[in-house]
Parts: structure tokens; C-alpha cells; sequence
């Protein structure tokens, strides 16, 4: 059976062609099980949208206070310092499509801290995913921007991705923030963690 491998004493017990099935019957078996575990987690992802909103218990286990969340609404570097702040943001604008900006704006934080002997590979990475013109989450920046971090991520340094990075900070800035303050998502969350406080 191509694709498969087995031991020598279990090549015996596998003779039979019946055995055979069984055993293709447990393969298929595991794999719908690994689907149906994917599709739960896509549903799981699904939920706050479908709600359009994002409830202040899912948020519970990092101790949100009402204080917090309105911070969040004097600027967004309050906003993305905040740990359940990055999370909810990202869920705003993975609902608008726009999720890119933010994964690209963390993996930058992250690039900054990386080792040096390590830069060549995290910039290649950062630069394949985000940066390239037919990247896969590919984001909104002119092409002077573009060119430019594409000839300093060839030779990386721990700014290589500095410019890119503050475009797309300018971009979320103006344009995704505040539609972030006026959404459902945020009055809601705050509207449940105030009730909850005067409980």
C-alpha cells in the first residue's frame, strides 16, 4: 500500500485483504475526525462575527476592566500595548478582512527582537509572507515602500522593516482604529465589562 508503513510483524498481520480495509477504514476514520476538528476551530473563529460582536467573558482570563478597554480609545499604541487589545483588533479586522496589517506590524515587534544570527531567515519570511508584490497576506503599501524593504531584508538588519512597518501603523491609524472605536464589537465589550464592574 503506497503511502504506508509498517513494521515486519505487521506486515503479517496484514496479509488478509480484509485486515487491509480495516486498516484503510481507520485512516479514513481519522482523517474526517481531523476535519471535523478543523471546522470546529473555524466556527469557533466564525463566532464573534456572526454575533457582531465580542463578549467580555471570552476576554474573562486576562482580568479586563472597564478602565482598560477605554484606554484603548486614546490611541492605538494604548491599544496595541494591551495583550487582549492586540486580540480583539485582530478580530475587528480579520471581520473587515484587513487582518494582514496587524500580523505584519506584530511579526515586526517580534523581527526587532530577534537574535542577529537569526535575522536572514525571519527577514525572508516577513518579506515572502507580507512584503512580496504577490504575497499571500500581502499588504497595502506604495511601491517605493516596497522596493525599498525588499533590498533591506537581502541584507537584514533589526530596522530592515522599519518603513513598512510605519506605513501600515499610519494605515491602521487613520483608517481601521477608528472604525474599530465606533464598532458593535468595542461598545459592546465595554457596555459588558461597566454592567459587570457595577454588579
Amino acid at each position: 500500500m503506497p503511502g504506508l508503513f509498517f513494521s515486519h510483524n505487521n506486515m503479517t498481520d496484514l496479509n488478509a485483504e480484509g485486515d487491509c480495509k480495516l486498516a484503510e477504514g481507520k485512516i479514513r476514520k481519522k482523517k474526517q475526525k481531523a476535519f471535523g476538528t478543523d471546522f470546529k476551530n473555524y466556527l469557533k473563529c466564525m463566532v464573534p462575527h456572526l454575533e457582531s460582536g465580542i463578549k467580555a467573558s471570552t476576554y474573562r482570563n486576562d482580568m479586563l476592566s472597564a478602565e482598560e478597554v477605554m484606554q484603548w480609545s486614546q490611541s492605538l499604541e494604548k491599544l496595541l500595548t494591551s495583550q487582549s487589545g492586540q486580540g480583539i483588533f485582530r478580530e475587528f479586522l480579520r471581520s473587515e478582512f484587513s487582518e494582514e496589517n496587524i500580523e505584519f506590524w506584530l511579526a515586526c515587534e517580534d523581527y526587532k527582537k530577534t537574535k542577529s544570527d537569526r535575522l536572514h531567515g525571519k527577514a525572508e519570511r516577513i518579506y515572502e509572507e507580507f512584503v512580496r508584490a504577490d504575497a499571500i497576506k500581502q499588504i497595502n503599501i506604495d511601491y517605493h515602500t516596497r522596493e525599498a524593504t525588499a533590498k533591506r531584508a537581502q541584507d537584514p538588519t533589526h530596522s530592515s522593516f522599519d518603513e513598512a512597518q510605519k506605513t501600515v501603523f499610519t494605515l491602521m491609524e487613520r483608517d481601521s482604529y477608528p472604525r474599530f472605536l465606533k464598532s458593535k464589537a468595542y461598545s459592546n465589550l465595554l457596555n459588558q465589562l461597566q454592567i459587570n464592574n457595577s454588579k
